[in-house]
């Protein structure tokens, strides 16, 4: 069965970003593809080293859990990465581990040529859009291909808890996901 590996970006148990990414996995799920959310919670993702090491090894020799991940991502049809905006940006360790999956695919076997996805950014007051072009230059240097909606991937939410009180952010990222299943149907 198709598969979409949603990679979530908050530090926080109970996060807004964690319930959007739900919300996305259940419309893709409704839609015949399965899901798993994975996390970087806990995790402490360096950045790459440019050691070019992952071309002998096949994967990146850094030691900090994103290999499981990067394994995950590899075996799956989609890929959606989630990250929170608290100060006008991506976290550092999504764009670190963006960056090292990218690698790693490019240095290897090519493994993310293909994949159906996007980024979902989720903040308070600003910065969605930024974090979602940075982001976003993930896909197309790696072959990828984006699902669209009717507006920009991003939610609205300051407290825990507040995500679906976007109902347009929320229309938005269930219909992304029907798209990211729909296609992946479309390409298998």
């Amino acid at each position: 069965m198709a598969k979409v590996i949603l990679l979530n970006a908050s530090p926080r148990a109970n996060s807004n970003t964690l319930d959007v990414l739900k919300a996305c996995a259940e419309e893709i799920e409704k839609n015949g593809v399965e899901t798993e959310i994975l996390s970087l919670k806990g995790m402490n993702i360096q950045s790459c080293v440019a050691c070019l090491k992952c071309r002998e090894k096949g994967n990146c020799v850094l030691n900090d859990g994103l290999d499981e991940i990067i394994d995950k991502i590899r075996d799956a049809d989609g890929f959606i990465p989630a990250a929170p905006v608290y100060f006008g940006t991506a976290r550092g360790d999504i764009m670190a581990a963006l960056q090292r999956i990218g690698k790693v695919s490019r240095d290897t076997d090519k493994f993310l040529t293909w994949k159906v996805g996007g980024p979902i950014a989720v903040g308070r007051r600003g910065g969605q859009t930024l974090t979602l072009q940075e982001m976003m230059m993930f896909f197309p240097i790696n072959n990828m291909i984006v699902a669209g909606s009717t507006y920009w991937n991003m939610v609205v939410a300051g407290e825990e808890g507040t995500a679906f009180e976007d109902t347009e952010g929320i229309q938005t990222i269930r219909l992304f996901g029907e798209n990211v299943a729909r296609i992946i149907k479309k390409t298998r």
